[in-house]
């Protein structure tokens, strides 16, 4: 009976003890508070605050833009700035930078500049330096002075003597080896593998003033050195030499966008047209179809980026495709992803060539008009360049230099009798056997109308009254 009574108690008591939560007060575990109040309080490093500022222009390319391309934003043979800072694998060319700082520091120590003052100089910037990357940089202040000297007077030089600024030692490795040169200078192209364009400033000026020299400025050593790439006319070049660029790469795509009327990006967007924005065109090959001509813009004064479309006939500055210019394009939309205060005139451009170019037989179709040079590969691999960079690429389409262009091709499209015309055209008058297909049925057909009207008129007549 006791053990009856028993039982049904701690029955009883474990249902009172179901209807409350158990609270536990573990001891050490009071500091909690405190151990979160650090985290709450700590800054990120990866993404940081200055990111969304002005100043903030050397950015990590976006991951999902990595997993597509990763070989088209790491450098090769060189790094520059703290991002690939140390890696094994382009030791060979950083070991040649202390080569080149050596020469240069000779050069200008008899005019009473040494590498001192080159320390300071950049020391005295090294908080807005710093404000420029993304992310933390994990070096103490002397070894980023010291990576920044390095770097950019490394830079300098290499400027200096493809511009024939200084005269080169003709058995160097870096330009006597036909393979890196182009190496270097594509890296020198890439997001992750920048310093800011004032550090080069900075240090180009100290430069040319040790050496006494009146000579062309930074951005035309820097524009004419790497514009073996597209080789445009010195009188295209030009027009840029005194744009404000954040760095090398932005330099270099500031060279690329038109200064023509109508080409600055603005907002387009007419009002009742929101329901109606077509943010694609159809193929080159759809676009033949309907009756839209192409042809290659060629002028010395013309842009890679300044496409017309007037009376059915579209306009594009010939593009060279090589691995060269598919890096810059690259490194351009990330750039232009993640830096706020730029415009997106590459991106619009890489959206465009997109669109018209689908399948292989668009490459081959574009080719034809000499409007692609193909010396990037197989057909299918322009398709897949152009459709991967277009990939996971957020981009106002109302905000976009091409907007109105766009719409003008889909009106173009939508009118039904330019369609028609066209496939009018193709059928009858694409070859000269078809044309003369045509031209002999037309013929029948006056004959046999002509056979019918004097048949009709022999019957006719011999009842009509004399």
């Amino acid at each position: 009976m006791e053990k009856e009574m028993e039982v049904l108690s701690n029955q009883n008591l474990e249902e009172k003890e179901a209807d409350f939560h158990a609270i536990r007060i573990v001891e050490g575990e009071s500091n909690w508070s405190t151990l979160m109040e650090k985290k709450r309080k700590q800054k990120p490093r990866l993404l940081r605050k200055s990111e969304g500022n002005i100043s903030c222009c050397i950015f990590r390319v976006p991951q999902s833009l990595v997993e597509i391309n990763k070989k088209a934003y790491q450098p090769h043979i060189v790094s520059i700035g703290p991002y690939h800072h140390g890696k094994v694998h382009l030791k060979m060319i950083q070991e040649h930078k202390w080569r080149l700082l050596d020469t240069l520091i000779a050069r200008t120590e008899n005019q009473g500049v040494c590498l001192d003052d080159y320390f300071k100089a950049i020391a005295s910037k090294e908080e807005s330096i710093r404000e420029c990357y993304s992310e933390a940089i994990d070096l103490n202040s002397n070894e980023f002075v010291e990576m920044m000297v390095l770097d950019g007077c490394f830079i300098v030089e290499i400027l200096c003597i493809v511009g024939k600024i200084v005269q080169n030692d003709p058995k160097d490795p870096i330009f006597n080896m036909r393979w890196v040169f182009p190496f270097l200078m594509r890296d020198l192209l890439r997001l992750e593998n920048q310093i800011p364009f004032f550090v080069l400033q900075t240090l180009f000026d100290m430069y040319m003033t040790s050496l006494d020299k009146e000579g062309p400025s930074l951005a035309q050593l820097a524009l004419d050195s790497f514009d073996y790439v597209t080789e445009r006319p010195t009188e295209v070049l030009q027009r840029y030499y005194n744009v404000k660029a954040v760095h090398l790469l932005d330099l270099f795509r500031l060279s690329f966008i038109p200064q023509s009327k109508g080409s600055n990006e603005k907002n387009y967007l007419r009002d009742g047209m929101k329901d109606s924005v077509s943010t694609t065109i159809p193929s080159a090959q759809r676009l033949h179809v309907a009756g839209i001509k192409f042809k290659p813009r060629k002028s010395d004064s013309i842009s890679l980026l300044d496409i017309k479309f007037d009376n059915g006939v579209l306009e594009i500055p010939p593009l060279a495709i090589d691995d060269s210019i598919s890096s810059f394009f690259l490194n351009c939309v990330a750039f232009e992803q993640c830096y706020s205060d730029c415009s997106k005139h590459i991106t619009s451009y890489t959206t465009f060539m997109s669109c018209l170019i689908r399948k292989p037989s668009d490459v081959g179709f574009l080719s034809d008009q000499n409007v692609i040079e193909n010396d990037f590969g197989t057909d299918k691999e322009i398709v897949r360049f152009f459709s991967n960079i277009s990939k996971d690429v957020p981009f106002d389409f109302q905000q976009s230099y091409l907007f109105k262009l766009f719409e003008d091709v889909n009106e173009h499209c939508r009118n039904k009798w330019h369609v028609r015309w066209a496939d009018f055209k193709y059928t009858y008058f694409n070859t000269p056997w078809s044309f003369i297909s045509a031209l002999a049925a037309t013929f029948l057909l006056v004959l046999t109308m002509i056979q019918a009207f004097f048949a009709i008129y022999a019957y006719v007549l011999p009842l009509s009254p004399h």
